[in-house]
């Protein structure tokens, strides 16, 4: 089977997380939106996304397109199995997924399509607090569909563990840690390591080729993506692959995109002194938004970067590229390839953010090729308008 994943006007409120992809490539739980539907569906995904991503991930030859905000689960799953061609399955204005031999817009399917009403309920990511949010509940459904039918690889008995809802992928290791799984579940990914004196409680996901540094205290709804590592307190967070939080700080209540790196004892707040609603900024309307949450920390995008000792306030937004230093609360929203702190700003110019990125690649032994450049030349263009230091 192959299907699309199209992006609904979510990709917009998503920002800054989706300037570097499509939605269905946001990490939420244990896998990707792309990776739930393509598990579940044991289908090859393509994106229907923005023109200048669509090099790095392309369009498919395919029938079926499927909301990639939306993360499918068994009755959404069955709904969007039994379309006829012709037909649109949605919820009020929401278009969940279409089926047409002919390709066409989400929006056009459902003016032109025959019409399908899907009367449940279902997780749809259209902010990025949401990906924190919902993480508790794609961390348990994600568990499941990764470990059904499967057998555990063993642990050693140096650890600690509470309950038996422990999942550990083969070459994953783990000494003299503490696992309590009784209030969520916990997955080891494959190569995975957990060092010595770490205490982690589930929900919990340890994504492949990640590492959790000695002493480290992880509590529940938290993810760290592949090839991560990191340290230090961290509370209800996503991080997502080949970034790094190494070291004492804490982190709550948060999002950080890929290739990204928080420098030792940063910490950022995720509940403001008079316990009021958070807010964040919004791309669109260039302004703060009502979040409707006590709870929120750091939102930080691709390539992001901070300084040692670095202290992010309530609902902080970093951009693209972002690199932030120096003593003090820097703004609660840092443009994208900003550079500076609380003392000011200056534009971090995109020949040297790309050398940098480059370095960063090189380390990983991997290259940042033409396309990688090209959609981050493209992003720097794009978010002009908000550099106005």
């Amino acid at each position: 089977m192959v299907i699309n994943l199209f992006d609904d006007k979510s990709w917009f409120s998503l920002r800054p997380l989706t300037f570097t992809r499509p939605v269905a490539d946001l990490r939420v739980g244990i896998l990707t939106i792309a990776e739930k539907w393509g598990k579940h569906l044991n289908a090859s995904c393509g994106y229907q996304t923005q023109e200048y991503l669509s090099e790095k991930y392309p369009l498919l030859a395919a029938s079926v397109f499927v909301n990639g905000a939306i993360c499918p689960d068994d009755e959404l799953l069955e709904s969007v199995v039994k379309l006829k061609d012709g037909q649109v399955l949605h919820a009020a204005d929401i278009v969940i997924a279409y089926k047409t031999s002919v390709q066409i817009s989400y929006q056009e399917a459902l003016n032109k399509l025959e019409r399908v009403a899907y009367l449940s309920s279902f997780v749809k990511i259209d902010y990025p607090e949401h990906i924190f949010g919902f993480n508790d509940v794609e961390i348990q459904k994600d568990f499941a569909l990764l470990t059904k039918g499967k057998v555990s690889a063993g642990i050693s008995g140096t650890n600690i563990v509470l309950g038996d809802r422990i999942f550990v992928e083969e070459g994953a290791t783990a000494e003299c840690a503490t696992f309590n799984t009784l209030q969520g579940p916990i997955y080891l990914g494959k190569n995975s390591q957990v060092w010595e004196g770490c205490h982690i409680r589930g929900s919990f996901a340890l994504c492949n080729d990640s590492q959790v540094k000695m002493g480290a205290k992880i509590y529940g709804k938290t993810t760290i993506g592949p090839f991560s590592r990191v340290g230090g307190e961290i509370n209800n967070t996503v991080i997502w692959g080949y970034s790094s939080k190494g070291h004492e700080g804490y982190l709550g209540n948060s999002v950080m995109g890929q290739w990204c790196n928080i420098g030792a004892d940063s910490n950022n707040s995720n509940l403001k002194n008079n316990y009021g609603e958070v807010k964040l900024w919004d791309y669109e309307k260039e302004r703060f938004r009502k979040t409707g949450l006590q709870f929120c920390g750091l939102i930080m995008a691709d390539h992001a970067k901070c300084a040692i000792n670095t202290m992010f306030n309530t609902g902080t937004v970093a951009g693209v590229s972002a690199n932030i230093f120096g003593a003090g609360f820097p703004r609660n929203f840092i443009p994208d390839f900003a550079w500076g702190g609380a003392h000011g700003f200056d534009i971090y110019a995109l020949n040297k953010m790309l050398e940098t990125a480059a370095l960063v690649y090189e380390r990983r032994d991997l290259i940042l090729n033409k396309t990688e450049q090209k959609i981050i030349a493209h992003i720097f263009e794009l978010t002009k308008e908000y550099r106005r230091f």
